[in-house]
């Protein structure tokens, strides 16, 4: 999805009113990071100790739901990519598949982002930044919460993990996932090339392919 920069933009109104000091974005590369790490990181960056980030953080968070919710209730843009809806609502209905949200954005600020799209009540479980600030740990939350759903284990090698991000390749290399990239966000089809993952997109316009080529059985 493509929300136009809303996150952003919420979250630095979130930091100037609870750290009071504006973010230190100039050199910071936001993209894949969890939203934790995004403001340790930046506000770090901007001078302030790690227990002042640290004890307003939870506030901050509160701050930028409620800043992000006004913005999209306002009408602020916020579209799926070409063919995600098609291909999410696919995946759903695969007997063999289970639709999660792995993502760095917190669990309230992912469901106000996705709300506009009608695609959150496809995706049955969730793991957030606001689980774990390291990506890398959010597989195994994920994990955990399938197989309560299920009743059952489920080898990381039965994981799909879905991205545009290296950070996201990375996240599935760290567990043994299999790796997708889609060229759809901010890093360029070679880009992501560069990071070998298991099956590189440029994008989901044909959601039918895509769908035939990510359940298919592996040899």
């Amino acid at each position: 999805m493509w929300a136009h920069g809303v996150g952003r933009i919420a979250l630095t109104k979130a930091m100037v009113a609870i750290y009071g000091i504006p973010p230190a974005y100039e050199d910071y590369d936001t993209r894949g990071k969890t939203d934790p790490r995004i403001v340790h990181d930046v506000m770090r960056s901007a001078g302030l100790p790690d227990d002042v980030i640290r004890a307003r953080l939870s506030s901050c968070f509160e701050a930028y739901v409620r800043y992000l919710d006004a913005l999209i209730d306002d009408g602020h843009p916020v579209q799926t990519m070409p063919g995600i809806p098609e291909l999410v609502r696919g995946l759903s209905l695969q007997e063999d598949s289970l639709v999660g949200l792995l993502t760095g954005n917190i669990e309230s600020g992912a469901h106000a982002k996705l709300r506009p799209t009608g695609l959150l009540p496809y995706f049955r479980l969730g793991a957030y930044g606001s689980d774990d600030a390291d990506r890398r740990r959010l597989p195994c939350v994920a994990k955990q919460r399938a197989q309560t759903l299920l009743g059952k284990e489920i080898p990381y090698d039965q994981f799909v993990v879905i991205g545009d991000t290296p950070l996201d390749v990375d996240c599935a290399r760290a567990c043994g996932a299999r790796a997708v990239a889609v060229a759809t966000g901010q890093h360029t089809y070679d880009e992501l090339a560069s990071c070998s993952p298991d099956l590189l997109f440029k994008d989901f316009a044909d959601s039918e392919s895509a769908l035939r080529t990510l359940t298919a059985r592996q040899v």
